[in-house]
């Protein structure tokens, strides 16, 4: 949108001109105004004669003092008046003496009243240019505002701080900061200050005209102002950076957590996250032994010759982090170079200033540390907060991989106890029950021989009472069995996945490569994987075969069992694959099911021997 300028203001701008047309300009202008003056006081007399028009000769006055300056309207002022008095001796010499004897005052009032006319207009133009000049000012005021205040490159801003003032001043001026190049004989540096401390230079040359001096004097308040604001616009703009990447750094750290990495993942990724975002020379993570000594569980140094490795132990005792930290359970910082003990010795000739660390806290009781070292030092005045939330993580992560694996170990202990109160049932039934039975049959048997032959009832009933027991034997043959394969405990997993595919309803292709014995815990809980798979295919899958794999392999065993069925087997939707999971998870492995709805059902298992 195109803002109209009113008529006024464009009389103004073109009367009272804020530059200084060239002076050939102003003479012609002068000259011609004189003689354009003469014609008319001439013309007026003859309409008028008799009457004074000597004002007539102040509108060329009047017009050159407004363009070019008091000098310029001087000289058209002396012309001016040797023009009036030309007119008016002109005039005096066909009049009366007293008419003659007019001019000299005349001549005088004319003169002044021309100064006067050169000094007012002056005063205006010179008001005109100041304003202007303020105008310019505020304009390049709020040009750098916006420039300072948007741009990050802070060279880039000085330079174009300097460019424009030096084009709105006349003046070549340069903005510097506080590591600015050192000033000249020929410049003078301008202190730019916020409060007590300077945050910058104007540079401008040492001898400067009084007007660009007011100039410079005016600007340099308003440029105070506008560079506080640009530094601390610039602090909050790298706060701001410096916490997202801090969230950035504890949200990766903390995705880590949550998916149960393995605590030393997370202790590497701790190290370098800390190292790289907040620029640390030295990260390590400590935990606390109970001898008085601490491992390095991870590190992060930008200097091989001094880095620690992980896993190396070292010695409490001295003035260090380490050692402050176990010894009072709070963050502790000190000056490196007064520092003392293993630690310090290892690193000596490092140039670390200041050391850090905050403890890794797990119910209270101090479980390890985070320490950084640096080579300068600090002023940030939350780092040791940073610290402190990854410490956090650290004792999270930690916590929860404690809590799993006595979780593990508490169920592998429930399994056994089960198998254990199951193998004793099925001994005792085995040889308790089981063998009266067999006894009590074998003496029916003698019995039965020895009745006479004509008791024919007797005989017949001692018959049936042995078949009863020997079904009797059978169904408590097949309970233990049940309870615990007593084919596991004397020939292992291979020969049990045998009996085990001989006895399903559903032909079963068994493929083993089991050269060992297992852990009794692996057996059991592989066994009945199998055992509790061929049933479900039996009763629910209609499968017309079965496809079982176990082998060993890399300190593994991997055991697959796959079936041709109507698939659609639901991990959550039945206890007995719910309690397949959790006794698999008791000897630390893992099984996955799939079974795509009329496809099959797979089902995969992988236990490393080392945790049964």
């Amino acid at each position: 949108m195109t803002r109209t300028v009113p008529r006024r203001d464009r009389l103004v701008k073109l009367v009272l001109r804020t530059r200084t047309p060239p002076v050939a300009c102003g003479i012609a202008l002068a000259v011609g105004a004189i003689v354009a003056e003469i014609l008319a006081v001439l013309l007026l007399e003859r309409i008028a004669p008799g009457n004074a028009f000597g004002a007539v000769f102040l509108l060329g006055v009047l017009v050159v003092s407004a363009g070019w300056g008091f000098r310029l309207s001087i000289a058209t002022s002396v012309a001016s008046a040797a023009a009036y008095a030309y007119i008016h001796v002109g005039e005096s010499s066909s009049e009366t003496a007293e008419s003659s004897e007019s001019f000299v005052p005349a001549m005088i009032v004319f003169l002044v009243l021309a100064l006067l006319t050169n000094v007012l207009v002056g005063q205006s133009r010179l008001r005109a240019v100041e304003s202007d000049q303020r105008r310019r000012e505020a304009d390049l005021l709020a040009s750098l505002a916006r420039t300072m205040l948007r741009t990050t490159d802070r060279t880039a801003m000085l330079n174009d701080a300097g460019a424009r003032l030096s084009e709105v001043l006349e003046v070549p001026c340069e903005v510097v900061g506080l590591d600015g190049p050192p000033s000249s004989v020929e410049e003078e540096q301008i202190a730019l200050r916020d409060g007590d401390d300077v945050i910058g230079f104007l540079v401008v040359p040492a001898q400067l005209v009084p007007t660009a001096r007011r100039r410079i004097d005016r600007i340099v308040a308003p440029l105070e102002a506008l560079m506080a604001a640009s530094s601390d616009r610039q602090a909050l703009h790298e706060r701001t950076l410096a916490l997202a990447r801090q969230q950035t750094s504890l949200r990766r750290v903390a995705t880590l957590v949550a998916l149960r990495a393995e605590p030393d993942e997370v202790f590497l990724a701790v190290a370098h996250e800390l190292a790289d975002g907040l620029d640390i020379e030295h990260v390590s993570v400590v935990r606390y032994d109970t001898d008085a000594h601490y491992t390095v569980l991870a590190v992060r140094d930008r200097v091989e010759s001094h880095r620690l490795a992980a896993g190396e132990r070292l010695p409490l005792g001295g003035h260090n982090v380490c050692t402050i930290v176990f010894s009072t359970g709070m963050p502790a910082v000190i000056d490196f170079t007064a520092a003392t003990g293993d630690i310090a010795d290892r690193l000596l000739g490092r140039g670390i200033l200041e050391g850090r660390g905050v403890p890794i806290k797990i119910d209270g009781t101090v479980w390890g540390a985070v320490v950084i070292g640096s080579t300068r030092y600090s002023t940030s005045a939350d780092l040791g907060d940073r610290l402190s939330d990854f410490a956090d993580l650290l004792a999270t992560a930690v916590y929860n991989s404690d809590t799993r694996s006595a979780l593990t170990r508490s169920r592998a202990r429930v399994v056994a106890a089960a198998d254990q109160a199951r193998r004793t049932i099925e001994r005792d039934l085995h040889d308790g029950a089981q063998q009266r039975i067999v006894s009590l049959g074998m003496e029916l048997r003698i019995a039965q021989a020895a009745a006479p032959a004509e008791l024919v009832d007797l005989r017949n009933s001692l018959d049936r009472s042995v078949d009863t027991l020997s079904q009797v034997h059978n169904d408590l043959r097949e309970l233990s069995r049940g309870i615990h394969p007593a084919i596991l405990s004397r020939g292992g997993l291979a020969p049990a996945l045998k009996t085990l595919a001989r006895r399903s309803p559903v032909p079963v292709s068994l493929t083993t490569d089991i050269p060992m014995r297992l852990p009794d815990p692996i057996e059991v809980a592989a066994y009945y994987v199998v055992a509790e798979a061929l049933t479900n295919t039996a009763k629910y899958a209609g499968a017309t075969g079965v496809d079982i794999a176990a082998s060993v392999a890399d300190g593994c065993l991997t055991l697959v069992v796959g079936d041709d069925g109507c698939g659609g087997a639901d991990m959550q939707g039945g206890s007995g694959l719910i309690g397949l999971h959790d006794r698999v998870a008791a000897v630390g492995g893992s099984m996955t099911v799939s079974s795509p709805p009329g496809v099959g059902t797979t089902l995969s298992v992988s236990i490393a021997l080392g945790t049964g």
